[in-house]
């Protein structure tokens, strides 16, 4: 006993044990290590299966909020084209010197052979039949049938329709007709020495007091002839985008609505 104290004395004034300790140390250190590792180990996964548990809910809600957002973008921007469309129909309407009446396409026909559309305004809002149909562009076709309160409409690519033109650089009149296609009319009866040249404006005549005069029905895009027929052959593109447009003008004349039903 006394000999312990004398060496703990002995340590704490002049550090004798102090090597001692350290080798001690060194010995047993790997063995805490090895003790302590399944501990550490257990808390390290925890610790990174929380957080990766944590990043992955964090990655949904970034994935859902940006999905969201592309919807909304979308939305956006299909808001702006349709008043985009809007202020280009509204300053169409404003050039127009009838009564004009704002309509919408409810449904297209899905019969290749024919080209009709159904509105969604129909007699309760002033529609008849023959009512020319426009949009910002040009002439789109004339009403056919009203009930209430839809109307069907025949657009000038249909192959029953025919509308009065006159090219516009020299007022040669002619008929435009539909080919069923959608972005081609047909000229018939042009003589081979015709005046009429590619890239001219054919505008509504005004003859048969159907449709209004003056307004953009197609631009001729080709202009065949041959000398072994008497006819030339004369295709044009129409003004009006057919395909595209969704909202429309129904235009009212004074002489079409002496001729209303």
């Amino acid at each position: 006993m006394l000999t312990s104290l004398a060496l703990m004395t002995m340590d704490h004034r002049q550090n004798h044990l102090d090597s001692i300790r350290a080798g001690l140390s060194l010995v047993v250190y790997p063995l805490q290590y090895l003790v302590d590792l399944p501990s550490a180990a257990g808390h390290w996964a925890s610790e990174n299966l929380a957080a990766r548990a944590t990043l992955q809910d964090e990655n949904q809600q970034l994935r859902a909020r940006q999905l969201l957002q592309e919807v909304r973008l979308q939305k956006l921007y299909a808001l702006e084209a349709e008043n985009t469309r809007l202020r280009e129909l509204l300053n169409s309407a404003s050039k127009v010197g009838e009564q004009v009446l704002i309509g919408e396409l409810l449904a297209v026909d899905q019969d290749p052979f024919r080209r009709r559309v159904l509105l969604n305004k129909g007699r309760d809002a002033g529609v008849f039949e023959g009512q020319p149909l426009l949009d910002a562009y040009g002439v789109l076709g004339q009403v056919v049938e009203v009930t209430p309160f839809t109307s069907n409409a025949l657009l000038i690519t249909d192959p029953s329709h025919a509308i009065p033109v006159q090219v516009n650089r020299n007022g040669l009149r002619a008929i435009a007709l539909g080919t069923g296609e959608a972005d081609r009319l047909e000229i018939p009866h042009i003589p081979n020495n015709a005046d009429i040249q590619v890239g001219d404006l054919l505008i509504t005549s005004g003859l048969g007091r159907r449709f209004p005069p003056g307004y953009p029905v197609a631009t001729v895009i080709e202009f065949e002839k041959d000398p072994s027929l008497p006819y030339a052959r004369v295709v044009a593109e129409p003004a009006a985008h057919l395909e595209r447009s969704r909202e429309v003008l129904l235009v009212s004349l004074q002489a079409t609505a002496e001729g209303r039903p």
